[in-house]
């Protein structure tokens, strides 16, 4: 599994204040958590945006160097961003260990051009985009592949369907539809949308809910 080095600072600082502060700064505010403790940090915008944005959809490992010469090996378990303003407020990170297991979510990737497209104009639907697994680690996958090339109008690709290493647990249900094609008689439910005109993202989200993005990463031991 791919690594990727983040310098990082432990921190004093907590509370609102402080932490607009460290963003003015040029900091983001972090914690690292591990077996129900949390140790509050500091990591430079720039090497973290830059991160973010360079893997985002994919489980990376990082190796968090602190300033006194320690690493800790992690995952990102999660980031806060300014609903409004699109810029990067917190990030949360998971210390894991090559020994323990540990269940997160990797993307899923739909690859091919199914036959209910091309020879039958149907139109493919992905309906799953994550799935939870367990595994070790260094065993994580950056993304999920799901082939649909030979994928029918009318049909469906599930959970079960999934090819994946034996050390690999899906924690999905088996019966859960991953990607279908829609059969060029059926109605499609939700023609896409029109894109409103917003402020282009420092970031881009993922995960839970951005409504109170700040004041959730400022509960977070800031």
């Amino acid at each position: 599994m791919e690594r990727v080095t983040l310098n990082v600072e432990t921190r004093e600082e907590l509370g609102k204040g402080a932490a607009r502060a460290m963003r003015r700064s040029g900091y983001i505010p972090a914690v690292v958590y591990r077996a129900g403790k949390s140790t509050p940090i500091k990591v430079k915008r720039e090497e973290i945006v830059k991160f973010i944005n360079s893997t985002m959809g994919e489980q990376v490992m990082i190796n968090l160097k602190f300033s006194d010469g320690q690493t800790k090996l992690a995952l990102l378990k999660d980031y806060q961003v300014d609903p409004v303003k699109g810029q990067l407020l917190h990030t949360d990170f998971f210390e894991v260990s090559l020994k323990e297991k540990v269940r997160v979510t990797v993307a899923v990737v739909l690859k091919g051009e199914p036959i209910g497209v091309k020879r039958e104009g149907g139109v493919l639907q992905q309906v799953l985009s994550e799935i939870e697994i367990e595994c070790l680690p260094d065993r994580i996958p950056p993304h999920l592949e799901v082939d649909v090339t030979e994928l029918k109008a009318g049909y469906s690709l599930h959970v079960r369907d999934i090819s994946i290493a034996e050390d690999i647990k899906i924690l999905e249900d088996p019966d859960e539809v991953i990607a279908t094609v829609v059969a060029p008689t059926e109605e499609v439910e939700g023609a896409e949308a029109a894109e409103e005109e917003a402020v282009e993202p420092e970031v881009v989200k993922k995960g839970k809910k951005e409504e109170a993005a700040e004041e959730k990463a400022e509960s977070q031991g800031e």
